[in-house]
């Protein structure tokens, strides 16, 4: 289970699915479902996703820690082996597990979000220090 300390109630109310390949479905339902670019958690080689909708908190466990370069943006991402979220629509909050790189240095992302004009992504991290970029940044283009 996650490193979240849950008590049993919510544990047997977890949805939890393994594999990469289901577990890479399930990501992209929950970005879509909560208004976020589908592009936003590019994880590989996933060994489990869970959900708990009644407290709205997601995890997902990958083989090994990921960087990413998002492009667009020119920018470095950090996903370690188990990153973690509490949901709603639009924002993920109490994020753990995610990293971008500021210059030379390492920042935790604590929360995204995107704005009223649902044109941009704002990342949140230690001391309130928020970060804009455009949504499209994120996304990736359909198959």
């Amino acid at each position: 289970m996650s490193s979240l300390v849950m008590d049993e109630d919510l544990k047997a109310k977890a949805e939890i699915c393994h594999g990469d390949e289901i577990c890479r479905q399930k990501i992209l339902e929950l970005l879509k479902e909560l208004e976020l670019p589908n592009g936003l958690l590019p994880l590989e080689d996933i060994l489990e996703f869970g959900i708990i909708r009644e407290n709205s908190y997601v995890w997902v466990k990958q083989k090994k820690k990921k960087e990413h370069c998002f492009k667009k943006i020119a920018k470095l991402a950090s996903y370690n082996t188990e990153v973690t979220a509490h949901f709603e629509k639009g924002k993920f909050k109490k994020m753990t597990g995610v990293k971008c790189k500021e210059l030379l240095i390492w920042v935790n992302i604590t929360e995204v979000y995107v704005d009223d004009t649902k044109t941009k992504l704002n990342f949140i991290g230690p001391g309130g220090m928020t970060r804009t970029f455009p949504i499209s940044a994120f996304q990736n283009e359909e198959k």
